[in-house]
């Protein structure tokens, strides 16, 4: 089976909202520089009225807490967590051609998938029919698995580690111009914006609306900009104003709770990334979108969102949603951020800073990620 399916060593790893990365036994350490489907709620709503509501939400936003503490339905004990996975390749079995020892490569959601359904074939393993193997909490449920049993599978352990070792064909690779630690996030949050801008066919030149600024929003800003596109942030407050204007170069920003900005950026969109993780307007954000304008999901808000069918139908409107992207075109993006230079803005933290990163998360004091060097583990 190993010749079959060779495998790969990786140092490092990352998760949502704190990433993990080593390159210790490589170079002797050094560097810097959550979603996606999940992310981190942004201060697009109404604080007064939802303060307590938001501070749940928050805590919820945090995938690995969530599994943690089984908050998303039962988890297999022990866990490993971590989903975004960087490093370097220390060891490669007999029949890999297409990655060696020292590459700097990546790992992100998931690490197999049935590889027969049409989704797979196609390369999107992430739409996989009877379900991709998440990197953690997850099953080796496949026949073609090493780890495969009877029973069920081994389970996945993910990117809180010093090493991991994953099939050759669900790990990317990550540029050399990008530095480790600011890449890493790219394989969750940057793939979850990314993936929804090329399927739906964003072209440059077109005005793209990111809704929330929060991990996934700051990425969406940067990797629109870097498209070709005019990017305005859709913010409940006007606290983000000079984050979005100054530090990530956004050209618009439109506070929703004055109704003169919301007036005036009535039907000038051609696309928004919904990158919200709490309940809010539908109605207003879409009053934003021109004739065939789209609507993208990738915040998962904790409860049911309300739309009228008229605030879509009259100008051919359309509201979908997307789940991170296929290997294929995970390393697509990768490749994208290498020509442009983008990583995610982050902050190093050691790991005996894990629990203190955990509460500075809820507060959403973190722009926009946290890296902690497994190094110090």
């Amino acid at each position: 089976m190993l010749q079959r399916f060779p495998k790969i060593g990786v140092f490092g790893i990352a998760l949502i909202g704190v990433i993990f990365w080593n390159i210790k036994k490589v170079t002797g350490g050094g560097g810097g520089g959550g979603g996606g489907a999940h992310d981190l709620p942004t201060d697009d709503f109404d604080e007064e009225l939802f303060k307590e509501k938001l501070r749940e939400r928050r805590a919820k936003a945090n995938l690995e807490k969530e599994k943690a503490r089984e908050e998303w339905g039962r988890c297999i004990f022990p866990m490993v967590p971590g989903h975004e996975i960087g490093g370097f390749v220390t060891a490669v079995g007999p029949n890999v051609t297409s990655f060696k020892v020292g590459d700097k490569v990546g790992v992100g959601c998931m690490v197999d998938s049935c590889r027969e359904c049409q989704s797979c074939k196609e390369g999107d393993e992430n739409y996989c029919a009877t379900g991709a193997v998440m990197t953690y909490n997850g099953k080796y449920k496949y026949k073609h698995c090493l780890e495969y049993t009877e029973d069920g599978g081994k389970p996945t352990y993910g990117g809180y580690a010093q090493s991991i070792v994953v099939d050759k064909n669900y790990v990317c690779r990550i540029p050399d111009n990008l530095d480790l630690a600011g890449a890493t996030p790219l394989l969750c949050a940057g793939i979850t914006v990314y993936s929804p801008m090329a399927y739906n066919g964003l072209k440059a030149g077109q005005k793209l609306g990111v809704a929330g600024l929060g991990g996934l929003g700051a990425m969406a800003v940067m990797i629109g900009k870097a498209w070709g596109c005019e990017v305005t942030v859709l913010s409940r407050t006007e606290g983000k104003r000079e984050e979005a204007m100054k530090e990530l170069k956004a050209d618009k920003f439109v506070v929703m709770s004055n109704d003169s900005d919301v007036e005036a950026a009535a039907g000038s969109l051609d696309m928004i990334i919904d990158t919200i993780a709490a309940k809010h307007d539908i109605p207003t954000y879409l009053s934003f979108l021109r004739q065939n304008g789209k609507f993208v999901m990738v915040g998962v808000p904790a409860e049911p969102l309300d739309f009228h069918a008229f605030a879509i139908i009259p100008k051919r409107k359309t509201i979908t949603g997307s789940l991170i992207g296929g290997i294929r075109e995970t390393q697509e993006m990768l490749d994208f951020c290498g020509k442009h230079n983008i990583i995610c803005p982050h902050e190093l933290i050691s790991g005996d800073k894990i629990t203190e990163s955990y509460d500075r998360v809820v507060k959403s004091d973190v722009k926009y990620r946290f890296v902690i060097d497994t190094s110090t583990f």
